[in-house]
């Protein structure tokens, strides 16, 4: 393999009643240090990238595929139950519940063999069964190449969402699937703890 970044954190896949779709990125640690990003897709199918630094744009936008991108002060906090977010003209409060039945699964991998790009690239098709959109492996842009390795995960429970000041609506399934990139996240609302492995061909 060429040269890698590691991206270890957690995915929150959030959507709305208003077709407004939002997936936030919290990164404890990464080559570009402890930060969170989100990418919304609008009801329009616009796609747009809201993150925090140039550089962490920059890398982000040479790997998915966005309409536009701006910068702008995120603030992402995931707490036990609650996760907060605040960024530009999105602000999400919501709460997050149960281990899913795929989250208890998923912790039974050993962790080191669970975010291994070579079993991710094995398993690729069995998650996009378990999990419609879904895709452990996949090639990107700018010649790169991903790896979504996730050890756990929550559903959201409820959520209040708003975008530029108006309420999107109430939680609802991510549908259409998200098509910022490779993959998807999980149809229903939920956080994933999980190691992204991007790799340059």
């Amino acid at each position: 393999m060429g040269k890698r970044w590691i991206f270890d954190g957690h995915i929150a896949g959030i959507g709305t009643a208003s077709g407004l779709r939002a997936v936030v990125g919290i990164w404890q640690d990464s080559p570009f240090g402890s930060f969170a990003d989100v990418m919304v897709q609008q009801p329009s199918g616009h796609r747009l990238l809201l993150a925090p630094r140039p550089d962490v744009a920059e890398f982000i936008s040479a790997t998915y595929t966005f309409d536009e991108v701006r910068l702008v002060d995120v603030s992402a906090v995931l707490g036990e139950r609650a996760l907060r977010v605040d960024a530009g003209p999105l602000a999400i409060r919501a709460v997050t519940g149960a281990r899913t039945f795929l989250g208890t699964a998923l912790r039974a991998v050993p962790r080191r063999l669970a975010v291994h790009p070579r079993w991710l690239s094995a398993v690729s098709p069995l998650a996009a069964l378990a999990a419609p959109g879904a895709r452990t492996y996949g090639t990107a842009g700018s010649g790169r190449a991903e790896y979504y390795g996730v050890s756990d995960l929550h559903h959201v429970t409820s959520a209040v969402v708003r975008w530029e000041g108006a309420d999107a609506g109430t939680l609802a399934p991510i549908r259409p699937a998200v098509t910022f990139g490779v993959s998807s996240v999980p149809p229903r609302p939920s956080v994933a703890r999980v190691r992204t492995t991007v790799v340059q061909s």
